[in-house]
């Protein structure tokens, strides 16, 4: 009677076997089976930052799973892969065609150079790698060209940065391209501008879980919290201690501040260490006993 629309006949064979046997080791099954709406494994997003811990992550979950088909089905990515699959699908509302390019740094650098020199800004003034940085930071903080100009106003460099900005973006609608900090930053605005869309991603994924949340910059923040906006279940994984990625962007104030955005948020302390020596743990605890 409450077993599931899914089951097949062996599950229901089985489930009758089991209130008449139930032993031990069919427990987690019949629990499984006799769970109220259980999550498919395409309502489950798995961020991290790594393509080797993405794909450990997804080896991980085909063990304990025992199904290639149902590991695979979990959206166990990058930030980055995870909203390319999502920009595939709706990237026309930006304007953009579905067969958009990446370009790497390299094209980046080539791009920003050429806009530069249309607008006779001298390299050996505008630093090539520090106008970048400054675009790329931006964009991190979802900062489009108009924010960023009026944000730079009074400060000649940045008002020119800004310039260089917003020719760069038109450069790279026109050849139908984005670069690595666009991939993000695109999925956020797609999300926040596009209702339909935000609900359509926000009722598939019925569980959110980030790992190494320490090292998440403000876009990242708000796209997993755009996410997690409707069922708010999210869990990350993280230690602020560990925190070493500010100069690329990372805000520790992500995982600092995550207790108060998510008010019935619980905290699971992980004080076992299974890789190091007492030695090692005392030193590396020596030092951040001074973290402010």
């Amino acid at each position: 009677e409450f077993a599931p629309d899914w089951a097949t006949e062996d599950d229901l064979l089985f489930l009758t076997e089991y209130l008449t046997d139930p032993k031990p080791e069919n427990r987690a099954r019949a629990e499984h089976l006799c769970a109220m709406n259980p999550a498919r494994p395409w309502q489950v997003i798995a961020i991290t930052f790594t393509n080797k811990a993405a794909r450990e992550l997804r080896e991980r979950l085909e063990f304990a799973l025992g199904d290639e088909e149902a590991a695979s089905a979990v959206w166990a990515y990058t930030f980055h892969t995870a909203c390319l699959r999502i920009l595939r699908k709706h990237v026309d509302l930006l304007g953009f065609e579905s067969a958009f390019t990446i370009y790497d740094e390299d094209d980046k650098k080539r791009v920003i150079l050429n806009v530069m020199k249309k607008l006779d800004l001298d390299p050996k003034n505008f630093d090539l790698r520090t106008v970048m940085g400054m675009i790329s930071r931006a964009k991190d903080k979802l900062m489009t060209p108009r924010q960023f100009s009026a944000d730079a106003a009074g400060d000649y460099f940045r008002e020119k940065v800004a310039d260089v900005y917003r020719d760069y973006e038109k450069a790279m609608k026109k050849a139908c391209a984005l670069d690595f900090d666009d991939i993000i930053m695109k999925t956020v605005l797609l999300l926040q501008n596009n209702p339909e869309v935000l609900e359509y991603y926000q009722r598939q994924f019925r569980y959110v879980l980030v790992d190494e949340y320490q090292d998440t910059n403000y876009a990242q923040y708000v796209l997993t919290s755009l996410l997690a906006g409707y069922y708010e279940n999210i869990c990350v994984v993280g230690d602020d201690d560990q925190s070493i990625y500010k100069f690329r962007g990372a805000t520790i104030t992500n995982i600092l501040e995550f207790e108060k955005q998510f008010k019935d948020a619980k905290t699971i302390r992980l004080e076992q260490n299974y890789r190091s020596t007492g030695n090692i743990l005392n030193a590396a605890n020596e030092v951040i006993r001074n973290n402010v």
